[in-house]
């Protein structure tokens, strides 16, 4: 029988456990296509379109301030004597079901599927006839987008500005692991009740030019685990006995052979 060397047995066990985890360049590169030219993005994108269940705070300013204030919610008060009691309370308008708010001496206003600029047009006609060169701010208080997967810190992020790119969004999370699946990244977002789904591959420049570049409120990315990545987690999580095993095969078969 011959002699099996014991360091080609050790170093062919190493190779055969990184195997499953290697990737090449090519596979984790973004935008390997991406030329020196200059790439135009549209910015309309971005403008977030009001859905249900978003909280929005509505500022209503006039050239007489006092005339004005009955259009607004009352302002939040963070104290009582002289002492705290915790957090203000939190003063807007909730998107209803059917996709409305309710607006203090206007009435009610469907503001779902319109913009910001589409509502705050149609609040300063509502207020015509009733304050001298009125102004309309709107913010989404509770805008946000999830990032999950294969990512090294996923999570929920308040976005106060109202504007983010998948990459901002997947930079909050992180980056990608080295074992996340670039190919095929997922945007879920909900439009009008309908799940959407877009597919995103970050290797290609087409990535700025997807209806999912921008991101919504409420969007959430998902990033899958590359199939090595997959086949080696469901290894470890199936195999520890099988693993063990062999171990000891190959500790038993190197005694054997240096005897």
């Amino acid at each position: 029988m011959p002699k099996i060397s014991i360091p080609f047995l050790v170093s062919a066990f190493i190779l055969a456990l990184l195997s499953v985890s290697c990737r090449t360049a090519k596979e984790i590169v973004y935008f390997q296509d991406l030329e020196t030219d200059s790439l135009q993005v549209s910015a309309q994108n971005f403008t977030p379109i009001f859905k249900v269940d978003d909280f929005l705070s509505i500022v209503i300013t006039a050239e007489d301030q006092e005339s004005a204030r009955i259009y607004n919610l009352p302002t939040a008060s963070s104290s009582n004597q002289g002492y705290t009691i915790g957090n203000p309370a939190l003063y807007g308008y909730l998107v209803n079901a059917r996709g409305e708010i309710s607006l203090p001496i206007l009435g009610i206003l469907n503001v779902a599927g319109k913009n910001r600029m589409d509502v705050e047009s149609e609040i300063k006609t509502m207020l015509t006839g009733h304050l001298k060169n009125p102004t309309v701010h709107i913010q989404i208080l509770n805008f946000k987008v999830t990032v999950l997967g294969d990512v090294k810190s996923p999570g929920t992020f308040k976005i106060p500005n109202e504007r983010i790119t998948l990459l901002e969004a997947i930079g909050l999370a992180g980056d990608l692991k080295m074992s996340g699946k670039r190919e095929n990244i997922k945007v879920i977002r909900d439009s009008s009740g309908v799940k959407m789904e877009y597919s995103i591959n970050l290797t290609k420049k087409d990535v700025f030019r997807s209806p999912a570049y921008y991101l919504q409120q409420n969007d959430v990315v998902y990033v899958q685990p590359n199939a090595a990545a997959r086949s080696e987690g469901a290894f470890w999580r199936t195999s520890g006995a099988i693993f063990i095993s062999i171990s000891s095969l190959v500790i038993t078969t190197i005694s054997i052979i240096t005897k």
